[in-house]
């Protein structure tokens, strides 16, 4: 009999999440985490710390800028940054916490230390060798290195660096304008950083809508962030004055350089995978360094499946999230599924960023007919109510069937009112369906009505 029907490695929100349904389901669970805390990066040095930064900021901000419109008289604010940290942490603490509850109420035991897949069914965590009938590897990702940029989480730092950093930077440098980039870069924009982003890609946040892609950037051009597109780092030089990047413009090979205090690499991230043993057991991986996997997250090797960032699909917490419950109905008999097509992007700046599913550029390279539904949030009661009328709502649809086909939301609370969208598309709902559905007024979600009545006979309020 093995020790365990299953061994999870890797705590972080596919991880942990695969544990627990596992436990539910009647299966015998350990889960294997090396830090003190269980969560992962996106609970200790990712997601959790980042928003509660950028909360922070946000009414930071709003109070110097927003509260006089309102009628509001406070004094000059100003901030502690200790305190600001003490904060941070606060949030992160109250959620790893709770995850360790959750371990304990559903019988989980976490083996503390590193794993290595020593053989099939075996896991060496420190010297001990535990047994299972499955392996799940949930390891995730860490951060990307880029070529001539030294990284000492000081001056030179990544996001864990940015997350706690002993002072706001006077300048800040940041290299790569994707989510991390863009949302560490705006916290301490609004803190006071003259922050200049550098892209090697002639947009920011690749991927993604275009036309979402220019009223975020312009948006945050106006709350003083800079960018220099189309640019490929050369390298960062520390000095007695802080750190040089130096980079060549790629339409003309044209060199030039920023000065910074901090430089922040966010250039994407990479499968963690260093001291699992895969090659040893003979796990395949692809050219990208990710674990290979069929439709079912299954390995070559027997019994060992992989979730998450280290295997291929979008770095996002919430696809971890749904492979690891997806395995482990697999593994006890179930029918597990991941509907890849829904699958939501959230970019939380301020205005805040969403989209699921086909974006413009997509559906014309793929020759398919559609057609456009848009309505502004100024045309939102209750968003110009919090002076949040910039952005927009824009929805997808197939020309023939009205099928929604994606959603691209910029605008307040973006990253909620996606989810309808998703639940809809999940249905294979058409742009008529959420057209009709009573949506309750004044809220900002009737823009995502607003949008679906503009894919058929159009807006009331636009």
């Amino acid at each position: 009999m093995a020790d365990y029907d299953v061994i999870v490695i890797g705590a972080g929100p596919g991880g942990y999440v695969c544990a627990i349904r596992c436990a539910q389901l009647g299966l015998k669970t350990a889960c294997v985490e090396g830090r003190e805390t269980l969560g992962g990066t996106c609970l200790n040095i990712g997601c959790i710390p980042s928003k509660a930064l950028l909360h922070a900021s946000e009414l930071y901000h709003a109070a110097g800028h927003d509260f006089p419109k309102m009628g509001l008289k406070v004094e000059k604010p100003s901030f502690d940054w200790p305190g600001v940290q003490a904060y941070k942490q606060s949030t992160v603490d109250g959620n790893t916490k709770g995850i360790e509850f959750l371990f304990k109420k559903n019988k989980i035991d976490w083996l503390k230390g590193w794993g290595a897949i020593t053989a099939p069914g075996e896991v060496k965590v420190g010297d001990a060798v535990h047994k299972a009938k499955s392996i799940i590897i949930a390891t995730g990702s860490e951060p990307s290195a880029l070529k001539g940029v030294e990284v000492d989480e000081k001056v030179i730092v990544t996001s864990t660096g940015a997350l706690a950093l002993g002072a706001v930077p006077k300048r800040l440098a940041v290299i790569g304008a994707g989510v991390i980039g863009l949302e560490l870069g705006s916290v301490y924009a609004r803190l006071g950083s003259e922050v200049t982003v550098v892209e090697f890609l002639d947009q920011i946040t690749p991927g993604m809508d275009l036309e979402v892609c220019k009223a975020l950037q312009k948006s945050l051009a106006k709350q003083g962030l800079t960018f220099i597109l189309g640019a490929a780092v050369q390298g960062a030089t520390k000095g007695g004055k802080g750190v040089t990047v130096d980079y060549r413009l790629r339409k003309d090979d044209s060199a030039g350089s920023v000065e910074a205090d901090v430089v922040l690499v966010a250039t994407g991230r990479r499968p963690y995978v260093a001291g699992l043993g895969l090659e040893a057991v003979g796990v395949e991986m692809t050219e990208r360094g990710q674990i290979r996997t069929d439709a079912h997250w299954r390995t070559n090797v027997s019994g060992i499946y992989a979730i998450g960032d280290a295997i291929a699909g979008p770095m996002l917490a919430h696809k971890a999230e749904d492979e690891g419950m997806a395995v482990a109905e697999t593994i006890a008999g179930r029918h597990g599924h991941v509907n890849y097509g829904v699958i939501p992007g959230v970019i939380y700046t301020s205005p805040e960023v969403a989209s699921v599913g086909e974006t413009e550029e997509s559906l014309k390279a793929a020759g398919r007919a559609y057609r456009v539904g848009k309505f502004p949030f100024m045309g939102n009661a209750r968003a110009k109510s919090y002076l949040m009328g910039d952005g927009f709502v824009k929805m997808l649809a197939d020309k023939e069937t009205d099928r929604i086909l994606g959603c691209h939301i910029i605008g307040p609370q973006a990253g909620e009112l996606i989810a309808e969208v998703c639940v809809a598309m999940e249905f294979g709902a058409a742009a008529e369906d959420v057209a009709r559905t009573c949506h309750a007024h004044p809220t900002c979600s009737e823009a995502v009505r607003e949008a679906a009545l503009a894919c058929g006979d159009g807006a009331i309020h636009a």
